[in-house]
């Protein structure tokens, strides 16, 4: 069952990395839709390149945390948290276009759930 969870949490995990690297790429770029995204739930401009990096050290996190359980827990943790504060922003502002931040709070939720078992 450990080896299941732990191929599980790989899979989802880099999955999840890869979005996150993503993301943040765009984010540092000032890609439009992300720009225009942040803008409508009210994030400073200034904040973007922080956004970015915590993205990417999630990122980095979640699978240094194949070889160092402890790193992949606090990782999936914190891309959790921050994926939280993205649906609560969206809500305060009265966006309910949450979809994508909603799904990778349940994918982080999961990769934490799945890391926590393995």
């Amino acid at each position: 069952m450990e080896v299941f969870m732990f191929i599980a949490y790989a899979v989802v995990g880099v999955l999840l990395a890869l979005v996150l690297t993503a993301s943040a790429t765009f984010t540092l770029q000032r890609n439009d839709q992300i720009v225009a995204s942040m803008q409508k739930v009210q994030v400073p401009d200034a904040w973007l390149p922080r956004l970015a990096t915590l993205k990417a050290a999630g990122a980095i996190g979640l699978v240094a945390g194949l070889w160092v359980t402890p790193l992949g827990v606090a990782a999936a943790a914190g891309v959790t948290l921050y994926f939280i504060g993205a649906v609560i922003s969206h809500l305060r502002v009265k966006d309910y276009e949450l979809a994508p931040a909603a799904v990778l709070t349940l994918v982080a939720a999961t990769a934490l759930a799945l890391r926590i078992l393995a």
